[in-house]
C-alpha cells in the first residue's frame, strides 16, 4: 500500500527537498505540500494523508499547534512526523503531548527520513537518537505525578501489559521488547493493541507520554 504524505513547510525549497527526495522512494507519493499550520489543517481534511511531515516554527499557526488540531480533529487516523532544525526539549516534549508520532531534524539523511516517513506509517513511535536523551531529562523535570495506586502495575493493565508499557516508553522497539521478554514479535504487537485501547490512546507514542506522566516509569540517570 502506497502510503500519502503532505509537507508542511514554510520554506519553498525545503518542500521541494523533500518531496524529491520521497519521491524517488518506493511505497511513498507526496500528495500535497503546505505552506503554514493553517494549510496543513485544511489539507489534511482534504485530502486525508498517512503521514505529515510537520515543520515546527510556520506562520499564522505553529507545527505544535497545527499537530494538536489535526491529532483532535482528524475523520480518520493521521500520524504526524515533526521535521525541525530545533532540538530544545521543549518543542520535544510539547510536540508528543500535542499527538506527534515521531520527531526527526532537518538535518536526516534521505534514507533516514524516508525510514521516519515508513515507521510512523505503520503506528510505530520514532525519535531521532540524539533527542531520546533529551526527552527523558525533559518528563523528568516536568513529570511529578505520584505512581498510581496499586504499585508498580498500571490501572486496568495486567503486569504483562504494564511490563510491555513500561518498555515502549524507554524507547524499544516490537522486536526489541520481544527478545527482551523471550516472546514472539506477534504477542508483543497483541500486548500493544490491547494497552492502547485500555487506556485509550492514539498510539505508542502517547504511550509512552502517559507511561512517563503517570509516574508509571520514572527516568534515572539523567
Amino acid at each position: 500500500m502506497t502510503i500519502r504524505v503532505l509537507i508542511a513547510d514554510d520554506q519553498m525549497m525545503v518542500r521541494q527537498g523533500f518531496t524529491v527526495l520521497l519521491g524517488a522512494e518506493p511505497g511513498i507519493e507526496v500528495v500535497g505540500q503546505a505552506v503554514d499550520g493553517v494549510d496543513a489543517v485544511e489539507q489534511v481534511a482534504e485530502l486525508a494523508p498517512d503521514v505529515v511531515l510537520m515543520d515546527i516554527r510556520m506562520p499564522r499557526l505553529g507545527g505544535i499547534d497545527a499537530t494538536r488540531r489535526i491529532a483532535r480533529d482528524s475523520a480518520t487516523p493521521v500520524k504526524v512526523l515533526v521535521l525541525t532544525t530545533f532540538d530544545l526539549d521543549e518543542y520535544v516534549y510539547e510536540a508528543l503531548r500535542a499527538g506527534a508520532s515521531g520527531f526527526l531534524l532537518k538535518d536526516a539523511s534521505a534514507d533516514e527520513l524516508a525510514h521516519a516517513v515508513r515507521v510512523v506509517a505503520a503506528g510505530d513511535a520514532l525519535l531521532a537518537p540524539n533527542i531520546t536523551k533529551r526527552l527523558i531529562a525533559e518528563f523528568s523535570r516536568v513529570s511529578t505525578a505520584p505512581r498510581a495506586p496499586g504499585g508498580d502495575r498500571a490501572e486496568g493493565l495486567t503486569e504483562r501489559e504494564t511490563e510491555v508499557l513500561s518498555l515502549i516508553a524507554q524507547g524499544l522497539s516490537n522486536a526489541e521488547i520481544a527478545g527482551r521478554l523471550v516472546v514472539a514479535e506477534q504477542t508483543v504487537k497483541t500486548h500493544v493493541s490491547r494497552i492502547l485501547v485500555k487506556l485509550g490512546l492514539r498510539d505508542r507514542t502517547q504511550a509512552a507520554v502517559h507511561a512517563y506522566e503517570t509516574g508509571l516509569v520514572r527516568p534515572t540517570g539523567y
